[in-house]
């Protein structure tokens, strides 16, 4: 069998298997393919599907983007991008509406960087943070920009960081 260019991936995953102290067999049974596949992985004569990637990924705990990326089946760039998305994302100590808002602003970096947004990242949050606050996004930042305070669910802050002055306690 002539080789497919996927020596990379396979010299990869064998170096990753072997950090793992993994047998061929067991990185096989735990990724659920045959033993024989996986050889022909490593080896490089085989490329194999993102469905196999991402199991063999799950087995060695390992990025599946990274391998995708190794497979040549995803960019770099998108792959950076993907990680970024997906650390936001199972942030156990944000709420949902707090993992839009990042990712919406994530987002208007990337384009005012000149990096193209990902058609299907964030679409279904458009508009959530400022429809639910009922504050319009453009609004809220000139506002922002213009008394260089950044508010927050915990109340109004200065432009340095630090909380405002809290309200007095009062008077009994």
């Amino acid at each position: 069998m002539a080789s497919l260019n996927v020596g990379n991936l396979g010299e990869y995953l064998r170096e990753q298997r072997r950090n793992a102290q993994l047998s061929l067999r067991q990185l096989a049974d735990a990724a659920g393919v045959s033993n024989p596949y996986l050889s022909q992985i490593e080896r490089g004569l085989r490329k194999p599907s993102a469905e196999v990637l991402q199991q063999v990924a799950k087995a060695l705990r390992i990025s599946a983007e990274t391998l995708y990326v190794r497979a040549g089946i995803l960019d770099e760039r998108e792959r950076e991008e993907l990680e970024t998305r997906a650390v936001i994302l199972a942030d156990p100590s944000i709420n949902e509406r707090q993992k839009n808002v990042l990712l919406q602003i994530y987002d208007s970096f990337r384009r005012e960087n000149g990096f193209e947004v990902a058609p299907d990242t964030g679409s279904e949050f458009s508009g959530a943070a400022e429809a639910e606050s009922g504050i319009d996004a453009d609004a809220k930042s000139g506002a922002e920009e213009a008394n260089g305070a950044v508010p927050d669910a915990r109340g109004p802050r200065t432009a340095g960081g630090s909380d405002a002055d809290p309200p007095a306690p009062p008077a009994n």
